[in-house]
């Protein structure tokens, strides 16, 4: 049970009252009268200090030693071995001669009551490339703009109408693969141009640290799946992979960074202006590359990943 500690006749108050009587030399009676309570309900808590201590002023469970109308396990057994192979409730129900509902009490105890638990769960599949540049995931979050500070923050709501309507912003992420390096840049839509220059500019900032990419995946936004888009992967040499549809783990990567630039960036502290929120970024993407431990690479921070050496380290950080 939730409950709060210092309440009265929560734990603390149990034990104030059980030693009231304990040590303080009250009867039962004044420590009832005292603590707003029954002489019995005082009896079984000082009953219970002195057999088992302060431990045994926690709430016990209310569940009855013996339960005679519970159904035999034998039964149990019949029910799950007939569901494992694929009977339904109702059929287990008129095969066994008990009612459906205490087939269905007894399928959810053991955690059959889907058909689909009877699968063995999928295994996680996680990949990783082994050099960096070989896969970067590429995606698009939708953010809205602002000019005030929103009354989330303030509680203030005066004339919160004034500020809708004034547009979206477009924040397109790419991540290496293997050194989860990051790139990111807000844009002012997610149509094919803006995909196209995004992409161009991430190829640009992998070189300048000496990476050279092979592969891209997006999923199967309009934009990706333009000739615009497929001219450009072909111009720079790059191979376009697509996430199979309606699965966006296949893209995970990308998926996480959004995630993980939400919660340390954008929503991160109270900007004035969606412009001030876009200033913030290449800053936060410069901890996040060079100073941020990163959990899917062993807590390195991603521009370790490279190999580069003390003098090169040196001149990118400059």
């Amino acid at each position: 049970m939730n409950i709060h500690q210092n309440a009265p006749l929560t734990p603390k108050g149990r034990e104030a009252m059980a030693r009231s009587v304990t040590e303080g030399g009250l009867s039962k009676a004044a420590a009832a009268r005292q603590f707003n309570t029954t002489p019995k309900t005082v009896a079984k808590w000082v009953e219970r200090f002195r057999a088992e201590g302060v431990d045994g002023l926690q709430d016990h469970s209310s569940r009855p030693l013996s339960l005679p109308s519970q159904t035999a396990p034998a039964t149990c057994a019949v029910v799950e071995a007939l569901r494992r192979q694929r009977h339904t409730g109702k059929q287990i129900a008129a095969e066994v001669g008990v009612s459906p509902a205490t087939v269905s009490r007894i399928l959810r105890r053991l955690g059959l009551n889907r058909m689909r638990d009877l699968e063995p769960a999928e295994p996680v599949r996680r990949y990783e490339r082994e050099h960096p540049g070989e896969l970067i995931h590429i995606d698009i979050k939708k953010l809205g703009k602002f000019n005030r500070i929103g009354h989330r923050i303030t509680n203030d709501r005066t004339g919160q109408s004034n500020a809708r309507g004034i547009g979206w912003e477009f924040v397109h992420v790419c991540i290496d693969d293997a050194s989860r390096i990051a790139f990111s840049r807000v844009m002012k839509d997610e149509r094919k141009t803006s995909a196209v220059a995004f992409l161009k500019a991430a190829i640009a900032y992998y070189a300048s640290l000496g990476v050279t990419i092979e592969r891209v995946m997006t999923d199967n936004g309009s934009c990706y799946r333009s000739k615009v888009f497929a001219k450009a992967c072909k111009k720079l040499g790059l191979k376009h992979l697509r996430t199979k549809p309606y699965t966006p783990k296949t893209n995970g990567k990308a998926e996480r960074f959004i995630q993980t630039s939400l919660r340390e960036w954008a929503y991160a502290r109270a900007y004035n202006t969606s412009d001030e929120r876009a200033a913030e970024l290449p800053r936060w993407l410069y901890r996040y590359n060079w100073h941020r431990p990163h959990g899917g690479i062993k807590s390195q921070t991603p521009i370790s990943k490279l190999g580069l050496t003390g003098n090169n380290l040196l001149r990118l950080h400059i």
